[in-house]
């Protein structure tokens, strides 16, 4: 009878200690996942409510799980030359990831970015012998930021500075809004989404790595309908070299978006 209770006892124990650990897991799991219950944001930050308005409404947003889209991506290099391929992206929002796979003549890419991780999940050829300027791992950052710029301002990792006077770029006017990493060293030590103050989008978006020298600005045009519905994107998406001060040098690459879908 004293073995028997006993071995209930453990039995117990044990169960409680599988439920604990699949909590911790499941914690870890979606500590890089931004927080959906954060309507209260929306409307503590005035620049996030008029993003999020102006791309379909939180709404959209909270049931939107993932964005497929198919592009054709060109890649320009310094001595004029460009390289041409085409891509399928997927997007989830509220994961914080990016998942990109490209059929290339030398063989198949897949690479994906979620949170700070960046994988190399399928690589025939490896990405050095591509003829493209920028690492993989920037392309995927600029893609995610701009692409979901509304809802980076529900992150709750970090906090967002707006300024208080517009600034005028290419003869448009924006709100500067940097981004504050609560990270002691996040991948991009500084960023800057601009804010249309007629759109009310987060079109441009400058990146930094000032240890390495190293600036890059993500532009986003033509939004559209995601599957006839409300939620909106960008369907060309720019990226530029910039100097310190965040002038253009180089257009890096231009994505150019056919093919745009959506699951809830």
């Amino acid at each position: 009878m004293v073995n028997r209770l006993a071995n209930v006892l453990c039995w117990l124990v044990l169960m409680v200690v599988l439920i604990v650990l699949g909590c911790q897991q499941k914690q870890v799991a979606d500590a890089s996942a931004y927080e959906p219950d954060v309507a209260e944001r929306v409307v503590a930050g005035t620049y996030a409510t008029r993003a999020i308005r102006a791309t379909g409404g939180y709404q959209s947003w909270l049931k939107t799980k993932s964005i497929e889209l198919d592009c054709v991506a060109t890649f320009y290099n310094a001595d004029g030359s460009f390289y041409l391929t085409e891509q399928h992206h997927e997007v989830c929002p509220w994961l914080d990831s990016i998942r990109i796979s490209a059929r290339e003549p030398q063989g198949r890419l897949v690479w994906q970015l979620s949170g700070e991780s960046f994988r190399v999940l399928e690589a025939n050829v490896p990405f050095g012998l591509l003829p493209t300027p920028i690492y993989a791992r920037d392309f995927a950052e600029v893609v995610l930021n701009m692409t979901t710029a509304p809802i980076r301002f529900l992150d709750s990792r970090v906090e967002f500075d707006e300024a208080l006077a517009p600034v005028r770029m290419e003869g448009l006017w924006y709100y500067p809004i940097e981004k504050v990493s609560r990270d002691l060293k996040p991948y991009w030590s500084q960023v800057t989404l601009y804010q249309n103050k007629d759109t009310s989008f987060v079109d441009i978006i400058w990146l930094a790595d000032v240890e390495k020298d190293r600036y890059l600005t993500v532009r986003g045009y033509d939004y559209s309908k995601i599957d006839k519905k409300t939620l909106l994107v960008p369907t060309k998406i720019e990226i530029f070299k910039t100097n310190a001060k965040g002038v253009l040098q180089q257009r890096l690459v231009t994505i150019d978006y056919y093919s745009l879908k959506s699951t809830e």
